[in-house]
């Protein structure tokens, strides 16, 4: 790895340390920089909510409840998912094609999607984004043999709302306090990610699972509606829209630039073996709630809630205080470290109390880790092109999504539900020794 892809040593007195001290935005001086991302926070106040004091921003506001509804959906059908699937005689084999099936197409759609945003702009990036999910969880309800059940994924290509939500808060918010505005933007979608498997495994006992998939599909038109009513055409200021004329989402140059810019490829590449392990696990782990814990369709929602629940307090809390204390280096590799012993612990769960347990310190690593080098990663580049690096980090994900289901069947059905947390362990500890190495110089409270 290139020595110049670390961070420079920060000014006297500063407390941040990471990717964002090289100035990767052009050639404009440090004065000038901070000159425009001044001008940039100010808030249109026809654009403000006033709440008891708080000031709020009514196109971040319903970016939020969108995110909330968008994930509030998505658990729905995705609770829903492997009861209909084994109600229409889908093995575990089978339903890890599936599963490959929906990343493969999200991997083709991430960077698209984020490059289709930074020239359209965040309205039509969004309402994308929800037609898309409307339409998947319809097909989804309609669903009465396998190769529909397959069709229903297709249309995920472009259902990237949570991408198409970070990148609104990406324009719109002050860049000094990126991380925190995408972990609070992750709450909301915790909140979703509480309340919609509950919604699910209810919906699922009581009335069916097209039933539940046909309010999911419902749910995202809403969004749609809320999208079209209040969020403008262009988020990203004045001073830096995009001129699409005669440009196109389908520019491979572009795309490749964005890659082997400075600190991207290394950001890129610790996403990538860290996210293996714990897709592997995502990808089985409906298959596991039902076959090895025995969970009901209403408990596998309440164990889905709890780790909800325990992802909106990290990121809706936990990151805001800690990125006031730690540079964004020193963040990334402690909570790689806490994703070695979680995954150790992993290997040995053999009941769902200490599932319970377990998920506690995996989910604080992981959604830390996540966070941070989402926000890393669009320090990077221009502000013109934060939905396609949002893209390109989206595309890592869905790429560990598009193996791991295949990668976890066969490690389920062959070695046991152990293995993944060993592969977990193995991974995330070579990751762990590469970023002490890299940010051996920086002490843990700078």
């Amino acid at each position: 790895m290139q020595r110049n892809a670390a961070p420079t040593k920060p000014a006297e007195g500063s407390t941040k340390h990471d990717f964002t001290d090289i100035n990767f935005r052009g050639n404009l001086p440090r004065e000038t920089m901070t000159e425009v991302e001044e001008q940039k926070t100010e808030m249109d106040e026809s654009q403000v909510i006033r709440i008891r004091g708080w000031r709020i921003n009514r196109v971040i506001a319903v970016t939020h409840l969108n995110i909330f509804l968008y994930a509030t959906c998505f658990w729905i059908q995705n609770g829903t998912l492997p009861y209909l699937s084994k109600k229409l005689g889908v093995d575990p084999v089978m339903f890890g094609y599936l599963q490959t099936t929906f990343a493969i197409v999200q991997l083709a759609g991430g960077p698209l999607f984020g490059r289709f945003g930074d020239l359209f702009g965040g309205r039509a990036a969004m309402t994308l984004a929800f037609l898309s999910a409307t339409l998947s969880y319809f097909i989804l309800g309609m669903s009465t043999s396998v190769p529909i059940l397959f069709l229903s994924r297709l249309p995920s290509l472009f259902m990237h709302a949570m991408q198409g939500g970070q990148m609104i808060v990406t324009d719109i918010g002050d860049a000094s306090q990126r991380a925190d505005a995408l972990g609070k933007l992750g709450m909301s979608y915790g909140v979703g990610m509480v309340i919609g498997p509950l919604i699910g495994g209810i919906l699922t006992k009581t009335l069916g699972e097209q039933f539940a998939a046909f309010i999911a599909s419902a749910g995202s038109m809403l969004s749609v509606a809320l999208v079209l009513l209040f969020v403008p055409r262009h988020t990203k200021k004045a001073e830096i829209q995009t001129d699409t004329s005669g440009k196109s989402i389908f520019n491979v140059e572009k795309i490749l630039q964005l890659i082997m810019g400075p600190g991207a490829m290394f950001l890129l590449l610790v996403r990538l073996a860290s996210g293996v392990p714990i897709g592997v696990f995502q990808s089985m782990f409906q298959v596991v709630a039902l076959n090895t814990f025995k969970l009901a369709p209403d408990q596998n929602g309440y164990l889905m809630s709890y780790i909800g629940i325990t992802t909106m307090i990290v990121q809706g809390i936990g990151l805001g205080v800690i990125t006031k204390k730690f540079s964004e280096n020193n963040i990334l590799k402690w909570s790689t470290f806490i994703l070695v012993w979680a995954y150790l612990l992993l290997s040995f769960v053999t009941n769902v109390s200490e599932l319970c347990l377990v998920c506690l310190p995996l989910v604080v690593g992981l959604t830390t880790q996540n966070v941070i080098i989402s926000s890393s990663l669009t320090r990077t580049v221009a502000d013109a092109d934060t939905g396609a690096m949002l893209g390109l980090n989206m595309a890592v994900n869905s790429l560990v999504r598009s193996v791991s289901p295949t990668i976890g069947g066969y490690m389920l059905e062959n070695v046991g539900f152990s293995s993944f947390g060993y592969l977990g362990f193995f991974t995330n500890t070579i990751v762990t020794l590469i970023l002490f190495w890299k940010f051996r110089s920086q002490s843990p409270s700078v």
